[in-house]
């Protein structure tokens, strides 16, 4: 039998300004729950402008998980998001019967709904050589090192985001294989009701939403 068949993850998904903050803070407050923040950026207690984080009094009205959690020297992978996202709900539904998990952060709630590919550690001295190796070189020098050394992910690989060529350089060099290798696709059963909203703006709307949101960060500092 499953521990939390009888409770429920509600997932408030959709593109930056569409207001997924305001939905999940009003139906938490209805629900009587608290909300895991699933923004790969809010975690950071450093980094404020530019992130969206709720501000003082909706942090008030509303517990959060995983807002300025961390301090931004801190690496935190959508692993780590997984890991303490699962312990996050293990002390919500010992108070309710539903939580909420609402961000922009793509891979965190596919971490938290279905799970990641287990995989080998990656040698944390490597990964601090290719960090100052890529501070001096760029990122050409990175998607060439890929190229050469991971082809197969560079195949596939979003080619203008360090940080996923960074691990895949990372994971190459420590375990000797392509990171594509360990990827199985498997999902992981969960055993608590899943329910997925997401949200959607007509694009003029959403755009003049993200415009006013970049005026009034500016606003701010």
């Amino acid at each position: 039998m499953k521990k939390y068949a009888s409770k429920t993850l509600l997932v408030i998904a959709g593109p930056t300004a569409v207001g997924k903050t305001a939905v999940a803070i009003s139906l938490a407050k209805k629900l009587g729950t608290s909300i895991i923040s699933a923004d790969s950026r809010q975690c950071y207690r450093e980094l404020t402008i530019g992130t969206a984080k709720p501000g003082q009094e909706e942090l008030k009205a509303v517990h959060h998980y995983f807002i300025d959690a961390f301090p931004a020297s801190e690496a935190v992978t959508a692993a780590d998001f997984e890991r303490l996202a699962l312990g996050y709900l293990e002390e919500i539904f010992s108070k309710s019967d539903i939580a909420i998990a609402c961000g922009g952060t793509g891979l965190y709630l596919k971490a938290l709904t279905e799970g990641l590919d287990d995989m080998p550690p990656v040698d944390p001295a490597i990964v601090s050589e290719l960090d100052a190796q890529f501070g001096e070189a760029g990122l050409l020098w990175l998607q060439e090192q890929v190229r050469t050394e991971d082809p197969l992910f560079f195949e596939q690989a979003e080619t203008g985001n360090p940080a996923r060529l960074l691990r895949a350089l990372a994971f190459v060099r420590s375990t000797g294989k392509s990171i594509t290798t360990y990827r199985t696709g498997t999902r992981k059963d969960r055993d608590f009701r899943i329910i997925k909203i997401a949200l959607e703006l007509p694009r003029d709307l959403l755009y003049k939403r993200i415009n006013r949101r970049v005026d009034d960060m500016m606003k701010a500092g």
